[in-house]
């Protein structure tokens, strides 16, 4: 199965929304961050991206047909080029507004000493939990410390970064391809793009600023029984 649709989108750019409904306009499943912490196992073929090591795509996004958020946003050229009949939603918003929602959510995002602790105790004995510990270091290496250069604290730099990845997008993606979206377009834009029914149900929000770590703290919760 190939991917169909790509998001080129930074996290925080509402690329949780983007995933339901995608997945409700029939392009089921579509792989997430939150994809990745549930199956860890999958975290090899992100390092061999990482590491330019030829990643197998196709493995990799297996039981997909669409592809969102960080760490898929890093490898839209990669992905683009391997999957050459896949469409692209370039999901953005006003950078102060991202800015502000990135560095209270997925930067500050890191899992309390207590529920380290229990997996460090289940470490020996499950290879997921093992791999989601690759997890966590990788996004830092990837994410943090090679897209954002190690600067996202800089909010001046960050906010630049995202506007460079946005215009690198807009000049790599032919425009037949390509979508800008914002969460507050609904339904009718990524409908009209994709050729598909508008749904008579509203578009999804979702992963608000406010609930996230309540969120990211159950998604581990319930993937490794904590």
């Amino acid at each position: 199965m190939s991917l169909k649709v790509i998001g080129a989108g930074v996290g925080r750019t509402g690329t949780k929304s983007l995933q339901l409904a995608l997945q409700q306009l029939g392009f089921d499943k579509c792989y997430h961050m939150e994809s990745l912490f549930r199956d860890p196992a999958r975290v090899k073929h992100w390092e061999a991206a990482h590491k330019k090591a030829n990643p197998d795509w196709d493995a990799l996004f297996e039981g997909f047909q669409a592809a969102v958020d960080f760490p898929v946003s890093i490898y839209y050229k990669e992905l683009a080029a391997h999957y050459p009949d896949a469409k692209f939603i370039l999901s953005v918003r006003d950078p102060e507004k991202w800015y502000e929602s990135a560095f209270a959510t997925i930067f500050s995002f890191e899992p309390p000493a207590s529920m380290k602790l229990k997996l460090l105790f289940k470490a020996p004995f499950s290879s997921k939990v093992r791999h989601f510990f690759k997890v966590l270091a990788l996004n830092e290496k990837s994410i943090w410390k090679s897209f954002f250069e190690g600067k996202f604290k800089d909010k001046e730099f960050a906010i630049q970064k995202f506007k460079d990845h946005i215009e690198d997008v807009k000049k790599t993606i032919p425009a037949d391809r390509l979508l800008i979206y914002q969460p507050g377009d609904g339904w009718e834009p990524i409908c009209e793009f994709l050729g598909v029914d508008v749904p008579e149900t509203p578009y999804p929000r979702t992963n608000l600023r406010s609930n996230f770590h309540d969120w990211a703290m159950g998604v581990v919760k319930e993937s490794f029984n904590l």
